[in-house]
Order: structure tokens, then sequence, then C-alpha cells
């Protein structure tokens, strides 16, 4: 059972939350959502105790365990020898148990006796997952916990977490796929800094929140009318240079001013964000091209062997293949990286590439979002501030560091980034993982315009659809397709 009294937060002198309260029963489903960056990852960590909140009280009963968005360096797994000591440190589970969980969540490229840190951070992200799973703590905190799974996996961990035992809240893009086990939503609402509960499954509290915007929507039309009729108000009273007009107009001013104060600030789900990228510069016609290049880790069984790869200028290129296929790696060397073990790999002069990795390698962790921006951009402070702006940073979040942003908000500064300078390549690494629906249809939007070169990976079906593709290239197969619609089968097994 969970607690939380008239909490307040903030990592700078703007709070995230203002005098929070809220009560999550034993045995509850709980989904929590928001917008990126609205402070669901934040929370998990209050309710942890990781972060010192500012007023408030929180009570806990029972012992709880967090499963974050990215599972990169876990101590646990660190020390673990095997994967079977990590997922089941107290060894009460038989063999078959763990690899059913594991095949459930598509990790089959494994044996119990393989060491964890060996793997991907998609793949430790699942091992964290079963290990959890696993030890039924009497409250369980998941962020994401399908992002890099396909569509079977995410609905068999859904299926699972519905018969969770035990509390649960839950940060997910697919709460749809568990909507009759939640009974409560915790919606964190950034405006006004607060975390609104709405008795019922996911389903009824969309309807009721959609109810609510749109009431707040018309709300804030009939207000920016008023605004503007004072606005007009007082640009008449501007032409009585007489004290009594001078007198009007300062009323006037001031109750302009009271208005303006007043407006609601309107959610991000109903604000229009418009993004544009650059037109691209000039390149070859082959912007590049791979002939014969090989790779394989360790000296061992090769990833790719005598591959040929080459992208023409201004086409769509979706790669597909399953996890552990080697998209990932494909790009490292497509990009210069990582060097091929044997073949070579050509670039066109004038190359510019704009990459987004699900991995977020290009980011220096320790530096802040504007020291990035203007790196990027080579523009000055104050430019860099309104490209920021247009992503929603804000403020002193500009001067937050990188590795305090949750995964959504590292999205969102990526292609920030990616649309501060022009590229002629745009290399898109899964750019939809960590983002709500309001995101994804964003910055599909913003790259449907884009007129250069683009080689994309996405296990989302329909983001592909919607990009129009001209080819896919296939792995573990290595071959170039001519885009069918029948493909975006393939995308789904990603």
């Amino acid at each position: 059972m969970i607690t939380v009294s008239d909490i307040s937060f903030s990592y700078t002198e703007r709070p995230l939350y203002e005098k929070v309260s809220f009560i999550v029963g034993k045995g509850q489903k709980v989904g929590l959502v928001g917008p990126n960056g609205a402070g669901k990852s934040t929370l998990f960590k209050v309710l942890l105790k990781e972060l010192d909140i500012q007023t408030g009280k929180i009570e806990l009963l029972g012992n709880i365990a967090l499963v974050p968005q990215e599972v990169k360096h876990d101590p646990n797994m660190d020390v673990a020898p095997t994967i079977r000591d990590y997922i089941d440190p107290t060894h009460s589970h038989e063999d078959h148990e763990m690899k059913k969980l594991l095949h459930g969540m598509n990790f089959d490229e494994f044996e119990l006796t393989d060491k964890p840190t060996d793997f991907s951070g998609g793949q430790k992200t699942k091992l964290a997952l079963a290990r959890a799973l696993l030890a039924e703590p009497d409250i369980l905190l998941l962020d994401e916990p399908t992002n890099f799974m396909d569509t079977e996996g995410k609905r068999f961990v859904m299926n699972f977490l519905g018969n969770y035992p035990k509390t649960l809240i839950l940060v997910s893009h697919d709460l749809e796929l568990m909507d009759h086990a939640i009974d409560k939503v915790l919606y964190v609402n950034p405006p006004l800094k607060t975390i609104e509960e709405y008795k019922g499954n996911y389903s009824q509290f969309k309807k009721l929140k959609e109810e609510k915007d749109a009431l707040l929507k018309r709300q804030a039309v009939v207000a920016d009318k008023a605004v503007k009729r004072m606005q007009e108000a007082v640009t008449k009273a501007m032409r009585f240079k007489g004290k009594k007009g001078v007198r009007v107009r300062v009323q006037l001013e001031k109750r302009l001013d009271r208005m303006k104060e007043a407006l609601p600030e309107l959610p991000a789900e109903v604000r229009k964000i418009n993004i544009r990228l650059f037109d691209p510069p000039p390149v070859g016609e082959l912007p590049i091209k791979a002939k014969g290049i090989s790779k394989s880790y360790d000296g061992e069984e090769f990833i790719f062997k005598d591959l040929d790869f080459t992208m023409y200028r201004g086409e769509r290129l979706a790669l597909i293949g399953p996890n552990g296929a080697g998209k990932s790696t494909l790009i490292k060397l497509l990009m210069k990286q990582l060097e091929a073990d044997s073949g070579s790999v050509e670039h066109s002069e004038g190359l510019k590439v704009g990459y987004y990795s699900q991995e977020f390698e290009t980011f220096d962790f320790s530096k802040t979002l504007i020291e990035l921006m203007e790196h990027a951009s080579e523009k000055p402070e104050g430019m860099c501030r309104a490209m920021l702006g247009r992503f929603n940073f804000v403020g002193d979040k500009i001067y937050q560091k990188v590795e305090s942003l949750s995964g959504g908000e590292k999205t969102r500064l990526s292609i920030g980034l990616i649309t501060a300078a022009p590229s002629n390549l745009l290399i898109l690494d899964e750019p939809t993982t960590y983002l709500d629906v309001l995101s994804q249809r964003i910055i599909l939007e913003a790259i449907k315009e884009y007129k250069g070169t683009m080689l994309i990976v996405s296990h989302n079906p329909e983001f592909i659809k919607e990009l129009h593709p001209n080819r896919a290239f296939l792995l573990p197969e290595a071959q170039f397709k001519y885009w069918d619609e029948r493909l975006l089968d393939r995308v789904e097994e990603m």
C-alpha cells in the first residue's frame, strides 16, 4: 500500500509537483500516464526515496522494486556469473519456469549459464524484468517494460502483469493490452503540477480525459478572445493623451495582465507543436556504399559476411530484422563508428548525417541541454533556448544535465539536436521507443516532410507504413526488397 500526502518536489526553482496526494491500495493495478517529461520516472524515484521531497509525507507498506526504462549498469547483474544467478538469486525456481518466462519476452537467444553482462541494453532490461517478476515484491514499479518486445511479447508480459498478485504501478504505451486489469489511473498533469486520480480502467480514463481537455480548450478559446478584445481596448485608449485617458489606459492594462495570468495552460495533448527539418544540403548519388563487409565479435560467429549495401540519394529505406540480427551493428558500420573486419564503407563527399540511437550513444551525459544544443547548432545561446523550447525544454530545464532526463525526454532532445543542423541523411534507430503517442505523431509528421535520404529502424508498423519506404533491407538474409506492405508483418516480428 502507498499513501502520498501533500508532497512537493522540484529539481530547480520551478516545481514539478505541488501538494500532491494519492493512495494506491494493496493489490491494485495502476497505470501511471502523462506526457514525456511530465515526471513519471521522477515519481518512481521519489517513491523509492532516491530523491528527497521538499514537503509532505510518503508511507509504504511492504518491500518495493523498480524496473527502469534503461538497464545498462545494474550492480546485481555486474556480479552475477550467470543469467540463472541474476534472475533467481534465491534459487527458488526451476529452470523450466525461468525459460518459459524469458521465452514469453522474446528472449530465446540465451542459455541460463550465459553471463548477463554480455547482452545489449534492451536484453538487460528483459532480464531485469524477469528478475522482478520472479521475486514478486509487494510493490512493483515498471517503467516502459515492453519497449524492446514485439507484439506477441508485449501481450505475454501484459497478461502476466494482469495476473500479478501484488501491487503494481505501470508506465507503458501499451496499457490497452492490460486494460481489463487496471483499476486506477494516476495522471501527471504538468500545467497544474499535480497528479490526478481516475478510478476505473485505462479506456475509461481516456474518455474522461478527452472530455476534460475538450472543455478546457473551449474555455481557453473564449478567454483568448476576451484577451484580444481587451488588447484592442488598450490600443484605443492610447490615443487619449489627457490625465483621464492615461488613468483609463493604466486600469485596462492592469486588467489585461490579470486576464493573461488567468489564461488556462493547455495540456500537451491539445497543443499543436510544429517541427520542421532543414532542407538537405547537396550530396552525391550514392550517399553510402558498403562492399563485402564482414563483422564478428571476439573472432567468433560472423554477424555479417561479405555484405553489400548501397543507398541512393533521396530514397527511404526500412531496415527490418528481429532483435539480435545486427541492425544497430550494421548502422554503426555504415557510419564508421565500428570498423569492419573486412570490406569497405564509402561516404559520398558532402555527406552530413543526422543520427538517432535508441541507446543514446551520441550523448555526453555530463553536459547540460543548452551545452549540447550550442555544440550541435553552432548558434548563440538565445537561438538555442528557442530551439529547445520547441521541444518543451523551457526555463531552468535547459541547464539540467542529460543524465537526469527520462527516456522520452532524451528522445525529444535527440530529435531536437537532429533538427538543429542541416543533414542529407537521417538514420533513425527506433525513434519511437520512449515516446508517448502524441510525441510519436509529432516526430512522424516532421520526418514525413523530410526531403533527404532516410534509413529507419522501427518496431512500429504504422510508423513505417506512413513513411512510404522505397525499399527494405532484410536481416539476417542481407537482401534488398522493393517495398511491399506485406513486409509490415516482418516489422511486427522485430
